[in-house]
């Protein structure tokens, strides 16, 4: 159990290491050399350049201007004075929507955080229950917590009032924060530029056809349906093995030109590798010799293999992106259903080319659902054994436990400055460690379910990350937890003071959220902006592998803002601050904290480092309400069951009401708001269609979309080249061969019908 002062030395060793972060980057910012590593944004927009270098050659790599140093924090106010739409224009809507993540935490609990604060403190403190009883084992922070006040107590009232102002006040913001960021989103899609995906959806689980190939079937069936607005398309293929040999032989060619720079420098020595793994081993090679000999046999292997997809029917899936002419055509058919038959004919709007997953567009319809109901019982036993290491985690916050197992260390234990680290800081961090490979593993099985889009990749494996830290890191902390420190007591008191010792030691837990917070989202946001690892490879990049100005650019890493990871952490502070605002108010201003650093460091990180990998217009965002009203309901529902322990008189009908009346409020907000980011209102798609027809009578839309969704692999050398329709051609017939299909009657009179 950890008390004030083990909060105290947690705090103040979090504090320190968040301030040396920062004082950190604040002066290696300023480094010439370090220029491309803290402001990569700004080179892959063309705007900055490499800092001057005329002068003494210390300067190309230490700053010499005291003035700099003197306002080494101005960063802060930088990163706060870009106005949101200038944002939007600069870093995406995705971006602006993220950090509205962190306002939306300010604007639920900096109120919530006074009010609990005023009212709930003094009421707690005021109880005097912990002094008078041996129940439980308690510190001195959870006599500011309800488990301080005596069951039945008409000081409940307080509590139940304020839980329904809370509530009502998070529902309030989340309903303006969700129609304020559907009608950012509905105006940055109508005032976007033109992009492929406005005019392209894809289609899948196309029917064979034992009379045409998959290309000609696609475009017969759409010249059919869709006469007026079909334009192209162009099939999916099963480039999978292509692309592994593609990017084996970029892997070479990278090597190849190391050991040429490398022999550049000296030239005295060729250089050597080892034909084994890594070069760790095997008969030792001139290194120049050997990997050019490899890169011509792998040149080889690729023009093979890209022979035999282009000629190997069974390389083309019962897929494709489909093209139209208009913004209207696409929006009509992605939202429509093409075939009497529900799981024939698929389409959905498709992502932009630079979002596409290519490997998961060769997975066969079929396997989905056996892939998801598979990677569903995967995900369940994680999650289960995963509890093994998340109540070691909580054994080292109770400090008697480890006595218990470890006897020999209780002198080394007993010792103040020792007790205070352990059970202040270690568990924080130890389960900071657990959980740095989570996300990898989750993200590898939302690829082996088959999601087609880097963003619908990073959407699922953020619910899943969510779902586990609900289940493990929240649920687990506190069953766990409570069941290590209070397992004596609980098992030699009566049965009917089990539910008092459990109610009251679950509030307790909030000691151990403490110095998670200061460790994860004190810490771990100001390591986030340092970014010692891209700043280490850049240099080793520049050192070995640099030679052009080009290679420089590719040797810098902006990175992203990894969605699948950041938010769901983001979610377990909504979590933790929901719950514990009635219970234990003392946790909240920890959480205003790390929103409020947050904000500023992620801010900054957007402005000057990251690029994203794609632009969704803020399609998240659904998900973010929901986990928050999941949230909620829980400390609403989590509420109930402590009240029902403390001998409140009717509470449980008094909060009932809570969340039926959350369930409900959601399902207003998603009738009212959700369809803005599933669907692309016609009305919007014809007044970008009218417009660009006016302003652009000329515009060739053919050339624009026919090697939009080619798969990168073949972007030098297209695999199929159709017949391309002319725009001006008012005829979309296209004869088909099948005679042998009852259908195809009907059909060819339809084709006719349109012809005519």
């Amino acid at each position: 159990m950890a008390t004030l002062q083990d909060i105290s030395v947690s705090a103040a060793i979090n504090i320190l290491s968040a301030l040396g972060f920062l004082v950190a980057f604040a002066l290696i910012r300023l480094q010439p050399f370090n220029d491309r590593v803290y402001f990569p944004k700004w080179y892959l927009k063309g705007i900055r350049g490499s800092p001057t270098s005329s002068g003494a050659f210390v300067k190309k790599f230490v700053n010499l201007d005291a003035k700099t140093y003197i306002k080494f924090l101005n960063w802060m106010p930088a990163a706060l004075r870009m106005p949101e739409p200038e944002l939007i224009d600069h870093a995406g809507l995705d971006s602006a929507a993220y950090i509205r993540i962190y306002i939306l935490g300010l604007k639920i609990f900096v109120p919530i955080t006074a009010l609990a604060l005023i009212v709930l403190v003094p009421v707690n403190y005021t109880g005097n229950t912990l002094g008078k009883t041996r129940e439980v084992t308690f510190s001195d922070i959870d006599k500011l917590s309800i488990s301080n006040i005596p069951s039945g107590s008409p000081k409940f009232w307080a509590h139940m009032v304020m839980s329904y102002v809370f509530s009502f006040w998070t529902c309030f913001v989340l309903y303006h924060e969700y129609k304020t960021v559907a009608t950012k989103r509905l105006a940055f899609l109508a005032s976007e530029k033109r992009r492929p995906d406005q005019f392209t959806v894809l289609v899948r689980n196309v029917p064979p056809d034992p009379d045409e190939s998959v290309s000609e079937h696609i475009e017969h069936f759409f010249c059919v349906n869709h006469p007026d607005h079909y334009l192209t398309h162009q099939v999916v293929y099963n480039a999978n093995k292509l692309a592994a040999v593609v990017a084996k032989k970029k892997s070479w060619n990278n090597w190849l030109v190391y050991y040429q720079t490398k022999y550049e420098r000296n030239p005295k020595s060729r250089p050597t590798t080892k034909t084994g793994f890594l070069g760790l081993w095997g008969h030792k090679v001139d290194a120049i010799n050997y990997y050019t000999e490899e890169i011509e046999k792998m040149s080889q292997e690729e023009k093979q293999e890209r022979e035999k997809v282009v000629s190997d029917p069974d390389a083309i899936m019962p897929a494709a992106f489909v093209s139209f002419r208009t913004r209207w055509g696409a929006a009509v058919c992605a939202q429509t259903q093409q075939s009497s038959n529900p799981i024939l004919w698929l389409t959905e709007w498709a992502s932009e080319p630079r979002d596409i997953y290519w490997r998961n567009l060769a997975i066969p319809y079929v396997e989905l659902n056996v892939r998801k109901l598979l990677m569903a019982v995967a995900f369940f036993f994680l999650t289960f054994f995963f509890m093994i290491p998340i109540a070691f985690v909580q054994s080292l916050a109770n400090i008697e436990g480890i006595m218990k197992v470890l006897p020999f260390l209780k002198p080394l234990l007993e010792m103040k400055s020792i007790k205070s680290v352990i059970q202040g800081f270690l568990p924080g961090i130890a389960l900071k460690i657990f959980l740095a490979m989570l996300p990898m593993i989750l993200m590898i099985m939302s690829k082996i379910e088959g999601f087609t889009s880097l963003s619908s990749l990073d959407r699922r494996s953020a619910a899943k990350y969510h779902l586990f830290i609900l289940i493990n890191v929240f649920l687990g902390s506190i069953v766990t937890g409570t069941a290590l420190q209070q397992l004596e007591k609980l098992m030699n008191e009566p049965s009917t003071e089990f539910t008092k010792t459990v109610g009251r030691s679950i509030p307790m837990k909030a000691t151990f959220f403490i110095t998670y917070i200061m460790v994860d989202g004190w810490s771990g946001v100001a390591a986030e902006i340092v970014r010692l690892v891209p700043l280490i490879l850049f240099h080793l990049k520049n050192t070995f592998l640099v030679k052009t100005e080009e290679d420089r650019e590719q040797a810098m890493d902006p990175g992203s803002l990894n969605f699948a990871t950041n938010e769901p952490r983001t979610q377990l502070y909504f979590l933790l601050g929901l719950v514990y605002c009635v219970v234990t108010p003392i946790l909240l201003p920890f959480i205003l904290i790390f929103f409020s650093f947050a904000y500023l460091v992620f801010r900054h990180q957007i402005i000057n480092v990251y690029d994203q990998k794609y632009e969704s217009a803020a399609a998240f965002w659904p998900q973010v309400h929901l986990r928050v009203i999941i949230g909620l309901i829980i400390s609403q529902i989590l509420l109930m069951g402590l009240f029902s322990t403390l001998g409140v008189a009717k509470s449980t009908f008094i909060l009932v009401a809570q969340p039926v009346l959350t369930i409900w409020f959601h399902r207003v907000c998603k009738g009212r708001f959700e369809s803005a980011f599933l669907k692309f209102p016609l009305q919007e798609a014809m007044v970008k269609d009218t417009v660009e027809k006016a302003t652009e009578p000329n515009l060739n839309l053919m050339n624009y979309l026919k090697d939009a969704y080619v798969h990168p692999v073949f972007k030098e050398g297209q695999p199929q080249k159709h017949e391309d329709l002319d725009e001006e051609d008012s005829s979309p017939l296209v004869p088909t061969k099948r005679t042998s299909q009852m259908g195809s009657k009907h059909e060819s009179d339809a084709s006719s019908e349109v012809k005519n």
